[in-house]
């Protein structure tokens, strides 16, 4: 299974008030496997950032004024993204602006629906952890995730940790080879990210049973038996 892990940078929060995509990030997953393919694009808006959107994701419109307009970059965005799962934390947001940015072209780009599956990553947080924070730094806190080079919001960067939160949910780990040393040798550089999930979690504590305390449990299971007739765990032993 194919799926691309996306998220964009807008110049505002409502495309319906004329804002525009200014930054497009994806990774590629195969298999539920990083491939290290991944798409990342700049884009023109033709119009101001806000303010209050430079202050979230830190681009300016200096440094989008030698960048392509999303015209220029729509088919192999769309070539990219074809026929893949789209897995995105608020999936609305992102989803309605690549449509609306698809629909300023008037040449037959198709809605994202219409050529993707989508899966909210944000809908799926909330119906495994109710009543909790579901953004991405507070999923990166509970599944021991290192985002500690988010300071800003930031597309690429934010797939990427994504892509980490989506696997910790939806149980990646058993995915990934981990431990041996033949696995550990042909680690690819996305591999090693991921076991960063691992690396940040503290070692389990082995506690073994004295000889004391099997007695004693030995002696419960009697008494057990004594008083019922029928102590399965030792009908198991």
């Amino acid at each position: 299974m194919r799926q691309i892990i996306l998220d964009t940078e807008t110049t505002g929060i409502d495309p319906k008030q004329g804002h525009r995509v200014i930054e497009i990030g994806c990774v590629e997953m195969i298999d539920r496997k990083l491939t290290g393919n991944h798409y990342h694009a700049y884009i023109n808006p033709q119009r101001v950032v806000e303010q209050e959107a430079i202050e979230v994701h830190g681009i300016t419109n200096e440094f989008l004024a030698d960048k392509p307009v999303f015209s220029a970059i729509a088919d192999e965005f769309l070539e990219f993204i074809r026929g893949a799962e789209l897995v995105i934390h608020n999936a609305a947001f992102d989803v309605g602006f690549i449509n609306h940015e698809f629909s300023l072209l008037r040449r037959g780009f198709p809605n994202v629906e219409g050529c993707c599956g989508v899966l909210d990553t944000l809908a799926l947080a909330r119906k495994k952890h109710p009543g909790q924070k579901n953004n991405l730094d507070a999923l990166c806190k509970r599944y021991f995730i290192d985002n500690s080079s988010r300071t800003l919001h930031g597309a690429l960067l934010d797939s990427e940790i994504l892509a980490e939160v989506y696997l910790a949910m939806t149980g990646g780990q058993t995915a990934l080879s981990l431990g041996s040393s033949e696995d550990s040798a042909g680690d690819s550089e996305e591999g090693s990210t991921i076991r960063r999930l691992a690396a940040g979690r503290p070692a389990l504590r082995v506690i073994s049973v004295s000889d004391t305390e099997l007695q004693n449990h030995q002696n419960k299971l009697e008494q057990i038996q004594k008083q019922s007739g029928n102590c399965l765990w030792l009908a198991n032993d």
